[in-house]
């Protein structure tokens, strides 16, 4: 500036973090390190997809970083909150207040209408939706006509897309979600990921998506890559493609 002040730069909220991280199982010969020594930061408003090998620990780190799981060593945080000490109690209350979690495994309440799973957390929390904000989610997963229905009466992408009303329902500093696609065809797997892909862009939602699936990390703004418990990459402006090709450098190359 021409006063010789300078402006600092801008710096881009973060929903969540972790570092130096470690989770370890077993000891001797027996142990296992499912995250040895990771360290990330989570920019709010943005999609961020995991992938690795099987076995590189990239559920344990959705897992740790959502509070389902303790750390061995290092420190996780949600938003402002850092998890690492608290009580369950308290890290029940962090998920329930400021964590969406999309499991592929759908995790409905068989005797709730859909209406009724949508609204289970604030219900939980004791808390009143938003209608407006309930309003746009169900509008925008099509799932208006789908509200007085059962589990058992909808198909695998309508109870996939109550999931994933469920989680942004009580709007969460972010949503976790763990294979969602992986039980869904193209045609619905399609639907839910251009959904999470507007969450981020309209709705300013924070999603991290664990995924095996290249054309689901496509969807992603980052893409992490993970082998053996360590972050070895990470890609912006994904494509199926180069995605794909990354992932086959990890599975038939050295292990990290």
């Amino acid at each position: 500036m021409a006063d010789g002040t300078t402006t600092a730069a801008p710096t881009t909220a973060v929903a969540a973090r972790i570092e130096d991280a470690y989770r370890i199982y077993g000891e001797g010969d027996a142990e296992v390190r499912a995250l040895n020594g990771v360290s990330h930061s989570f920019p709010a408003g943005q999609f961020t997809a995991i992938m690795g090998p099987s076995g590189s620990g990239k559920s344990t780190l959705m897992q740790c970083m959502a509070g389902l799981d303790r750390l061995t060593s290092g420190s996780t945080w949600i938003g402002d909150i850092e998890l690492t000490g608290l009580s369950e109690k308290e890290i029940t209350k962090v998920r329930r207040d400021r964590v969406g979690f999309i499991f592929q495994a759908f995790n409905l309440v068989p005797t709730l209408t859909a209406l009724e799973n949508i609204r289970l957390p604030l219900d939980i929390a004791g808390r009143d939706p938003d209608t407006s904000w309930m309003d746009q989610v169900v509008s925008a997963l099509n799932l208006g006509d789908r509200l007085k229905h059962r589990p058992a009466e909808l198909s695998g992408g309508q109870q996939q897309r109550v999931a994933a009303a469920r989680a942004l329902v009580s709007r969460p500093d972010i949503v976790f979600a763990d294979e969602p696609t992986g039980q869904l065809d193209s045609q619905s797997s399609a639907e839910l990921l251009d959904f999470m892909r507007r969450a981020a862009d309209d709705y300013g939602q924070t999603i991290v998506v664990v995924t095996h699936d290249p054309g689901a990390a496509s969807r992603a703004d980052t893409v992490l890559f993970l082998a053996d418990g360590r972050i070895v990459d990470e890609m912006t402006e994904p494509t199926p493609g180069t995605v794909l090709d990354r992932m086959k450098v990890l599975g038939a190359g050295p292990r990290t």
